[in-house]
């Protein structure tokens, strides 16, 4: 009878239900992928609580629990914690050439050791809790604010951690659709946000995924040859590799070492130490699967196929392509069967922000269509439109202006990308930001999705500290805070953060009164603020006008627009104009005795008044002058 009373009295008062362990933190970080991780340390790093929920037993996200553990892009602009991260690596392998060892990326490490020193950089961090094995269930709100969230493990255990800010950085966007906020995937249609490369109309079909493997040459000797997998088919891989495609017109590299040449498949993503990435996107191994909408038990039977088409193609190779000495590495993964712990997702559900990122905005950021969203700039990519739809449903097509991707520059991502239209308290990352489809194609890439953790993480920390919403946080102050952590928030790579004049060409270059030059370079896309070269009358007169449009700018006169450069004189009267004409009386006419006392009188540090007593003034020059005496950063629209 006992026992029928206490379960009883269980059914009445839940006084039996599993206990839910609760958190209350400053910001709660769901996911401690390449973004989750960088938005952890960067928020704590500026004095928050941090409690970050990881599904899985490592952190890193596509960097290493994926097993992509080759950097794609921002070679030339190693930004912030992206910075930071590489270090790392060039110190442990031996330097920058250690470690660029094959031809797809220029930084390349095996997975268990980028792990390890994602590991050490959150466990240098006292506010930082770390809880693994848990996948978010339940968004909490009040009203239209997001006040934390319900996590629950593969047993049934569960905890909930409150916080003032939430940062939605999984891989497949479930905390964005679990929050309520407006949400898409696939190509959207041209008509929601004018994307110029967008189709007429828009569906479903998200980028392939990939499930990664890591390769070892096991000697000439070895048969590391796998039973055939259920459902090969050597068709599926014909011309994979120039050895094994029955097209002999058809241009693709050779397979491996074997045919002399420099650049063969498997050299592609050669890792340190014999190691070799299995992610080839040349007929093979990326998949497609419709994943994004599917639940945790769909997802994990059909991420059981994936895996089982990258055995077909490893076995493909070891048979038709008789490379039996390349076996699946035993020493990377903690698992079973030594594959990755989770797959390369290339597009997950995006938000739909307060600004969306279009083909365009990249294209020209300072045409007038894109509405100066290069302003708001907190990351910075270099990579270019890369959309993966190989393996995509047999009939699935678009309409052909979306065929051919268009060059760009390098580019940076607005803040506002990552803020949704309506919900409070929560800040989107990964690769969830508000971009149109051809857009992630760029800024899904790793360093990009690093960056955008740290702004993440600093506006984040910075919106619970001044106890406003994340939409209503000081843009100006968010970049400081990451101009101040090293990190480029224009795209110019020809300065660095150990340049003493960085932060005033990021901080004019942000105000949009000094432009830089994009160049598109295939995989290393450029922007250049050429920092050196005099500035010339025409550039003057630009100046002139951009700053007409936040208020300082007056009259030059009858200055002619020529590619005359700009002297000391001239640069002090125009400054000396822009301000406001300061200590002259009203109708005062410039004169040269006047523009002198005026300079001299700022006192701005001895090495630019000596410097300007050349005859030219550089772009550097002009850009550290009008940042110390205008201020346009914090004075101009933005």
């Amino acid at each position: 009878m006992r026992l029928i009373y206490v379960i009883f009295l269980c059914m009445l008062t839940a006084a039996c239900s599993p206990s839910v362990d609760t958190y209350h933190t400053d910001v709660l970080v769901i996911g401690a992928g390449a973004s989750g991780t960088m938005a952890s340390i960067q928020a704590s790093r500026l004095g928050s609580d941090v409690v970050v929920v990881e599904e899985t037993a490592w952190i890193g996200g596509m960097l290493t629990s994926a097993g992509v553990s080759a950097i794609d892009g921002n070679h030339m602009m190693p930004s912030g914690l992206w910075g930071e991260f590489r270090s790392k690596l060039y110190d442990y392998y031996g330097g920058p050439d250690e470690v660029e060892t094959g031809w797809v990326s220029n930084t390349l490490f095996e997975p268990h050791v980028g792990q390890r020193f994602l590991s050490e950089m959150i466990a240098a961090e006292e506010n930082i809790t770390v809880i693994h094995g848990y996948r978010v269930e339940t968004i909490i709100k009040e009203d239209n604010r997001v006040t934390g969230a319900e996590f629950v493990s593969e047993s049934g255990d569960r905890i909930r951690v409150y916080a003032t800010v939430t940062i939605a950085a999984d891989e497949y966007g479930d905390a964005l659709a679990l929050s309520g906020s407006e949400y898409r995937f696939g190509w959207e249609p041209f008509s929601d946000f004018g994307d110029e490369y967008a189709p007429e109309v828009g569906n479903d079909l998200i980028q392939d995924l990939t499930y990664v493997a890591i390769l070892r040459d096991f000697g000439p000797d070895a048969d590391m040859t796998i039973p055939q997998p259920e459902g090969y088919n050597p068709d599926v891989f014909d011309c994979t590799c120039k050895e094994l495609c029955s097209d002999p017109d058809r241009d693709v590299v050779p397979c491996g070492p074997d045919s002399g040449a420099d650049l063969y498949m498997f050299n592609y993503g050669e890792l340190p130490n014999n190691h070799f990435m299995i992610n080839w996107p040349i007929e093979g191994n990326d998949y497609y699967i419709p994943i994004l909408e599917m639940t945790p038990a769909e997802r994990a039977e059909a991420l059981e196929e994936a895996k089982n088409f990258t055995l077909q193609w490893i076995y493909h190779l070891q048979t038709a392509g008789g490379y039996k000495n390349m076996g699946i590495a035993e020493d990377v993964f903690p698992t079973d069967d030594n594959f990755p712990l989770i797959p390369y997702i290339r597009e997950s559900r995006r938000i739909v922000g307060v600004s969306t990122m279009r083909t365009q905005d990249m294209i020209d950021p300072y045409a007038e269509a894109s509405e100066g969203r290069f302003k708001a700039g907190i990351a910075v990519g270099d990579y270019p439109l890369d959309l993966h739809h190989e393996r995509k449903p047999e009939g699935f097509e678009v309409d052909a202006r979306t065929a051919d991707k268009p060059p760009i520059p390098s580019y940076n991502v607005s803040y506002y990308t990552m803020i949704p239209q309506i919900t409070d308290g929560l800040i989107v990352a990964e690769k969830s930001i508000s971009v149109t489809h051809v857009v992630n194609g760029a800024t899904r890439l790793q360093p990009v999705v690093m960056l955008l953790g740290q702004a993440a993480g600093a506006a984040a920390a910075l919106s619970a500290q001044n106890n406003v919403q994340p939409r209503d946080l000081d843009l100006r102050l968010l970049q400081q805070t990451l101009l101040n952590s090293g990190t480029w928030l224009m795209p110019f790579a020809d300065t660095t953060p150990d340049d003493a004049d960085f932060q005033a060409i990021q901080r004019v270059g942000l105000s949009g009164v000094m432009q830089g030059t994009g160049e598109p370079v295939a995989w290393a896309n450029r922007t250049w603020f050429y920092p050196n070269e005099a500035v010339d009358r025409v550039e003057l007169m630009g100046i002139n006008q951009r700053l007409e449009a936040i208020g300082h700018a007056h009259s030059l006169g009858a200055l002619d627009r020529s590619n005359l450069p700009v002297t000391q004189s001239l640069a002090i009267r125009a400054l000396w104009e822009w301000a406001g004409k300061p200590g002259a009386s009203e109708n005062q006419a410039y004169s040269a005795e006047i523009g002198q006392q005026w300079f001299d009188s700022l006192e701005i540090g001895n090495n630019w008044t000596a410097s300007l007593q050349n005859s030219v003034v550089s772009r550097r020059e002009m850009a550290v002058l009008l940042d110390e005496i205008l201020n346009p950063f914090h004075n101009g629209n933005r």
